[in-house]
């Protein structure tokens, strides 16, 4: 099971470097987007994998008993989510504003003002 999240998060690194090299403005969205999900695949691995009893401490207890689920790499998961989903939505409205407006999603050719 940890092999098979090492290997996807690096795949995702790999295709998320490889989109941000290309000149399209919608390659370097799905680039930035493979590398967030590898991010979040490296916070998750990061806290354990336990089939586990949720994090709550019982009535008397001073701590957790091991094991348990960490709750603190899920909610930063699930905040990186929704932030990352923001972006996106933002990202896509600017790269359709720039394609009305000049005409192309080459970076190349709006850094020139072609």
């Amino acid at each position: 099971m940890g092999f098979s999240f090492i290997l996807m998060s690096g795949i995702f690194f790999a295709a998320g470097i490889y989109f941000l090299l290309r000149r399209s403005l919608l390659k370097l969205l799905f680039g930035v987007l493979f590398l967030s999900h590898a991010v979040n695949l490296i916070l998750f691995f990061s806290a354990g994998l336990y089939k586990a009893k949720p994090a709550i401490i019982s009535e008397g207890a001073q701590q957790l008993s091991f094991p348990y689920a960490d709750p603190l790499s899920q909610a930063l998961i699930l905040t990186a989510i929704v932030i990352g989903f923001g972006m996106q939505a933002f990202f896509i409205v600017l790269i359709y504003r720039v394609y009305k407006s000049i005409g192309t999603d080459d970076v190349d050719k709006i850094r020139s003002g072609e």
